[in-house]
Protein backbone atom coordinates (compact mmCIF):
# COMPACT_ATOMS: atom_id res chain seq x y z
CA UNK A 1 0.00 0.00 0.00
CA UNK A 2 2.84 2.63 0.56
CA UNK A 3 4.08 2.62 -3.01
CA UNK A 4 0.78 2.87 -4.06
CA UNK A 5 -0.03 5.77 -1.95
CA UNK A 6 2.90 7.56 -3.03
CA UNK A 7 2.36 6.71 -6.68
CA UNK A 8 -0.51 8.59 -6.75
CA UNK A 9 0.76 11.61 -4.22
CA UNK A 10 3.80 11.86 -7.14
CA UNK A 11 2.16 11.93 -9.85
CA UNK A 12 0.20 14.78 -9.37
CA UNK A 13 3.35 16.49 -7.66
CA UNK A 14 5.36 15.82 -10.46
CA UNK A 15 3.00 17.64 -13.12
CA UNK A 16 3.26 20.88 -11.11
CA UNK A 17 7.49 20.10 -10.82
CA UNK A 18 6.82 19.44 -7.09
CA UNK A 19 9.18 17.36 -5.26
CA UNK A 20 8.34 13.83 -4.59
CA UNK A 21 6.87 12.87 -0.83
CA UNK A 22 8.91 10.19 0.84
CA UNK A 23 7.14 7.31 2.98
CA UNK A 24 7.03 7.50 6.49
CA UNK A 25 6.22 4.60 8.68
CA UNK A 26 5.61 6.55 11.54
CA UNK A 27 3.21 8.85 9.87
CA UNK A 28 1.50 5.68 8.80
CA UNK A 29 1.11 4.43 12.06
CA UNK A 30 -0.58 7.64 13.25
CA UNK A 31 -3.00 7.39 10.32
CA UNK A 32 -3.64 3.95 10.89
CA UNK A 33 -4.33 4.62 14.79
CA UNK A 34 -6.57 7.33 13.61
CA UNK A 35 -8.64 5.87 10.72
CA UNK A 36 -9.44 3.03 13.61
CA UNK A 37 -10.07 4.86 16.21
CA UNK A 38 -12.94 6.92 14.14
CA UNK A 39 -14.24 3.65 12.74
CA UNK A 40 -14.81 2.18 16.75
CA UNK A 41 -15.66 5.82 17.41
CA UNK A 42 -18.51 5.71 14.42
CA UNK A 43 -16.96 9.05 13.87
CA UNK A 44 -15.36 10.97 10.86
CA UNK A 45 -13.14 14.23 12.49
CA UNK A 46 -9.22 15.32 12.03
CA UNK A 47 -7.29 14.14 14.35
CA UNK A 48 -6.12 17.63 15.25
CA UNK A 49 -2.50 16.02 15.78
CA UNK A 50 -0.23 18.74 14.43
CA UNK A 51 -0.05 17.30 11.08
CA UNK A 52 -1.96 18.09 7.45
CA UNK A 53 -4.38 15.23 7.12
CA UNK A 54 -6.54 14.12 4.35
CA UNK A 55 -9.82 12.00 5.43
CA UNK A 56 -11.98 9.84 3.06
CA UNK A 57 -14.95 7.64 3.91
CA UNK A 58 -16.73 4.90 1.93
CA UNK A 59 -20.09 2.94 2.84
CA UNK A 60 -21.18 0.34 1.74
CA UNK A 61 -18.15 -0.08 -0.76
CA UNK A 62 -14.58 -0.72 -1.28
CA UNK A 63 -11.48 2.10 -1.81
CA UNK A 64 -8.01 1.61 -3.39
CA UNK A 65 -5.52 4.36 -2.86
CA UNK A 66 -5.39 5.00 -5.99
CA UNK A 67 -9.14 5.98 -5.56
CA UNK A 68 -9.06 7.91 -2.68
CA UNK A 69 -6.03 10.27 -3.57
CA UNK A 70 -7.83 10.67 -6.78
CA UNK A 71 -11.13 12.13 -5.24
CA UNK A 72 -8.94 14.55 -2.91
CA UNK A 73 -6.33 15.60 -6.47
CA UNK A 74 -9.94 16.42 -8.05
CA UNK A 75 -10.73 19.20 -5.72
CA UNK A 76 -8.48 21.05 -8.41
CA UNK A 77 -10.90 22.15 -10.18
CA UNK A 78 -12.56 23.93 -6.99
CA UNK A 79 -8.71 25.79 -6.80
CA UNK A 80 -8.28 28.93 -8.20
CA UNK A 81 -4.14 29.62 -8.17
CA UNK A 82 -4.23 32.88 -9.21
CA UNK A 83 -6.39 33.95 -6.14
CA UNK A 84 -5.30 31.24 -3.89
CA UNK A 85 -8.82 30.81 -2.84
CA UNK A 86 -11.68 27.91 -2.92
CA UNK A 87 -13.69 28.74 -6.26
CA UNK A 88 -16.08 25.72 -5.17
CA UNK A 89 -17.05 23.80 -2.23
CA UNK A 90 -13.49 22.46 -1.22
CA UNK A 91 -10.16 22.48 -2.32
CA UNK A 92 -8.39 21.74 1.06
CA UNK A 93 -7.22 18.00 0.40
CA UNK A 94 -5.82 19.02 -3.44
CA UNK A 95 -4.04 21.73 -1.53
CA UNK A 96 -2.14 19.95 0.89
CA UNK A 97 -1.11 16.56 -1.36
CA UNK A 98 0.70 19.31 -3.68
CA UNK A 99 1.92 21.84 -0.51
CA UNK A 100 5.38 22.39 -1.78
CA UNK A 101 6.97 22.09 1.89
CA UNK A 102 5.14 18.78 3.00
CA UNK A 103 7.94 16.13 2.09
CA UNK A 104 6.42 12.88 4.12
CA UNK A 105 3.31 11.22 3.75
CA UNK A 106 2.13 7.91 5.65
CA UNK A 107 -1.46 6.95 5.30
CA UNK A 108 -3.56 4.12 6.70
CA UNK A 109 -7.19 2.68 6.70
CA UNK A 110 -10.12 0.75 9.15
CA UNK A 111 -12.89 -0.44 8.15
CA UNK A 112 -15.97 -2.19 9.76
CA UNK A 113 -18.58 -4.34 8.60
CA UNK A 114 -20.34 -1.36 6.17
CA UNK A 115 -17.86 1.40 6.27
CA UNK A 116 -13.82 2.05 5.59
CA UNK A 117 -11.99 5.13 6.45
CA UNK A 118 -9.11 6.41 4.84
CA UNK A 119 -6.39 8.82 6.38
CA UNK A 120 -3.06 10.36 5.33
CA UNK A 121 -0.95 12.57 7.47
CA UNK A 122 1.29 14.56 5.61
CA UNK A 123 4.38 16.67 7.45
CA UNK A 124 5.10 19.06 7.81
CA UNK A 125 1.76 20.51 7.63
CA UNK A 126 0.39 22.90 4.76
CA UNK A 127 -2.82 24.52 4.03
CA UNK A 128 -1.79 27.73 5.80
CA UNK A 129 -3.52 31.00 5.44
CA UNK A 130 -2.41 33.15 2.96
CA UNK A 131 0.38 31.12 1.69
CA UNK A 132 0.63 29.19 -1.70
CA UNK A 133 0.98 25.89 -2.21
CA UNK A 134 3.41 25.89 -4.79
Amino acid sequence: MPHEFLEAHNAIRDALGLPPLKWSDKLAAVAKDWATTMVVRSQFQHSHRGYGENLYEIRHGKATPAVVVGAWASEVNDYDHRSNRCKGPKCGHYTQIVWRDTNTVGCGMSFSSFREVWVCEYSPPGNYVGQRPY
